[in-house]
């Protein structure tokens, strides 16, 4: 992380919060609101993805790039995807100008992945989701790692779920609160 200037990856108006441990709004009046996440929170999440040069990696819902940044320090190669074009745009203009030649960032839906270049070793979510990524899961090689904060009961939690003959186990890493990725929200639903 200290390789990668973190306010590359936040609008101007809003540099002088890069570094604090917050999550930062980079949307800038987008559809969704997307975020850069706190830094104690994204270094937990790469340290418990264990990735390593030989890895194909996969970071859903990129904001501004800054995880998928981080990730190519470590990677083989990343691919980034986003939902808001403008903010994907945003992404690719950050990773070109650090010349971080072995990231692709796509415009598609969250929840989508990307399935064209599927399967990956890892795929972080750069955000919770409220839902079971059952397309992501598919899109993770035999032994593969995702790591994300689920929110599947109420109560966030990070975890890291593993890709083993058919199946997925997971782990729980940490508790945390940080925003929803479009997409993966919990359907609307009569309470009583």
């Amino acid at each position: 992380m200290l390789a990668i200037p973190r306010e590359t990856f936040v609008p101007k108006a809003q540099r002088s919060l890069a570094y604090l441990d917050l999550d930062i709004d980079v949307s800038e009046g987008g559809a969704a609101k997307r975020f850069l996440l706190r830094p104690a929170v994204t270094a937990k999440m790469i340290q418990a993805a264990n990735i390593s040069e030989t890895d194909e990696v996969l970071v859903v819902g990129c904001a501004t790039g800054y995880l998928a940044a981080v990730a190519a320090h470590l990677a083989k190669r990343v691919t980034a995807t986003e939902c808001d074009s403008s903010l994907a745009a945003t992404a690719r203009a950050s990773l070109a100008a650090l010349a971080l030649g072995n990231v692709t960032v796509k415009t598609a839906l969250v929840a989508d992945g990307d399935s064209a270049d599927a399967p990956f070793d890892v795929i972080l979510l750069n955000g919770t989701t409220e839902i079971e990524p059952e397309n992501l899961y598919r899109q993770l090689r035999e032994g593969g790692r995702l790591v994300g904060t689920f929110a599947l009961a109420g109560q966030q939690r990070a975890m890291i779920v593993t890709a083993s003959h058919g199946d997925f186990g997971r782990r729980a890493l940490f508790d945390t609160a940080i925003p929803v990725l479009p997409g993966l929200k919990r359907p609307a639903a009569f309470v009583f």
